[in-house]
């Protein structure tokens, strides 16, 4: 592993540093299927048809032609029924019409549409051989046109761009029966610390609850990562580092929270001071300064986050989560960001960015403030718990008063 600078690196220094590092997933192409969500498009996908396919009916009513209806109220003969998937394409001559269900093909010779509140079949039924129509009705009125949506050939969805429910439906609407993607990465998270104890275990003096496989794995689920494996470890240098490579292995990548600092018992620093692709350094942000990065010998990329739970939950956010998305080929690795007024104030880390937990306020404007005291923010995982996103101050601003507009990550609802 390189050594950790002297002098503290931005932000985006240390994440160009780890795209840099990423090796796209492999293109897959398989057919469309609802188990693609979350996948992303390796290429880009036209319609294989007009969408819609044919003239059709945007109301369950009477087709006809629209010159017969001009003089309305007008009796017209209803010759037939043409429903949803039919195929029949009736010729109507002057003054015929048929009944048509929302959906159906309308007949060639049909150029409108009546809507059945509009005739005298609202009070009869459907069951009629003539038809009242009390209003006119224009050409073209309540007539979906083929390829108004989209025509043959046209860009659908573009490479880069995830499969949400609504971009498959598209798809399978325009006719895809093939999609190359790149499904989610392969992601393990290991956990090792000597004072951590599983939820409901006794604790003594100096010990405390395990948390950050909950953090971890669910910061992966919501990213679209839902199959994470959790591994656990003792604080034993030959053990975590047989871990690691076990885990590389079979995995795109492994994040492990604590153990990256300075200290003598920090060790996953000393075990990955032997891989000569990963690197220590220090990054001007607050909280999550010390990062430890990289490619392992064994294939899979390293995210050795600090243990205090809200640095390694900044962490992810500000380096993980871009990363793995590069892997998967998203086209946007960040979230937007959002300008939001400052509901009261605090103070700053004043010389790196600060990342503050915050809760949202809604009212005429997006205002926010802070989860968590702006002065212990590292390990205050109790408050966290109602965090919404992050309000990101540049280095520079020693304080931030109420009524200020600050650059915001949304993270929850």
């Amino acid at each position: 592993m390189k050594h950790q600078r002297d002098e503290a690196i931005s932000v985006d220094e240390h994440l160009a540093r780890l795209l840099d590092l990423v090796h796209p997933l492999t293109v897959k192409t398989v057919p469309i299927s609802p188990a693609l969500h979350g996948a992303v498009l390796a290429s880009d996908v036209f319609a294989g048809h007009a969408m819609p396919l044919w003239d059709n009916s945007a109301m369950d009513g009477f087709a006809v032609r629209s010159a017969d209806t001009a003089n309305a109220p007008a009796t017209l003969e209803v010759i037939g029924e043409v429903p949803a998937g039919s195929s029949w394409d009736p010729e109507l001559l002057a003054g015929q019409c048929v009944k048509i269900m929302t959906g159906a093909p309308l007949p060639s010779t049909a150029d409108a549409v009546v809507r059945i509140e509009d005739t005298s079949a609202a009070t009869t039924g459907w069951d009629v051989s003539t038809v009242q129509v009390n209003l006119p009705v224009p050409a073209g009125k309540d007539v979906r046109a083929a390829g108004e949506d989209r025509t043959a050939g046209e860009l659908i969805a573009r490479t880069g761009e995830e499969l949400t429910a609504a971009r498959l439906s598209a798809l399978a609407a325009a006719g895809a029966s093939e999609l190359s993607v790149r499904t989610s990465p392969r992601v393990a998270v290991l956990i090792t610390g000597a004072e951590l104890r599983s939820p409901g275990e006794e604790l003594a003096r100096g010990q405390i609850p395990e948390s950050n496989s909950f953090l971890m794995s669910g910061l992966l689920a919501e990213s679209g990562i839902t199959a994470a494996t959790i591994a656990h470890c003792v604080d034993d240098e030959h053990l975590v580092r047989a871990k690691l490579a076990e885990l590389s292995a079979t995995h795109d990548a492994i994040l492990s929270t604590g153990g990256v600092g300075p200290g003598d018992y920090d060790v996953m620093r000393k075990v990955l001071a032997d891989q000569p692709r990963v690197y220590a350094t220090r990054v001007r942000v607050r909280p999550g300064q010390p990062q430890c990065a990289g490619r392992l010998i064994g294939g899979a990329m390293i995210f050795a986050l600090p243990g205090n739970p809200v640095s390694a939950a900044v962490s992810f956010e500000l380096f993980v989560r871009p990363a793995l998305r590069a892997m998967q080929g998203h086209g946007q690795l960040q979230r937007p960001r959002l300008q939001a007024v400052a509901a009261v104030g605090w103070s700053t880390a004043g010389n790196r960015l600060q990342v503050l937990p915050i809760v949202f306020e809604h009212g005429q404007s997006l205002r926010c403030a802070p989860a968590v005291a702006a002065g212990r923010i590292s390990h205050s995982v109790g408050g966290f718990g109602a965090a919404q996103g992050y309000a990101l101050i540049p280095d520079g601003i020693q304080q931030v008063h109420p009524g200020d507009t600050v650059e915001v990550l949304r993270t929850a609802p």
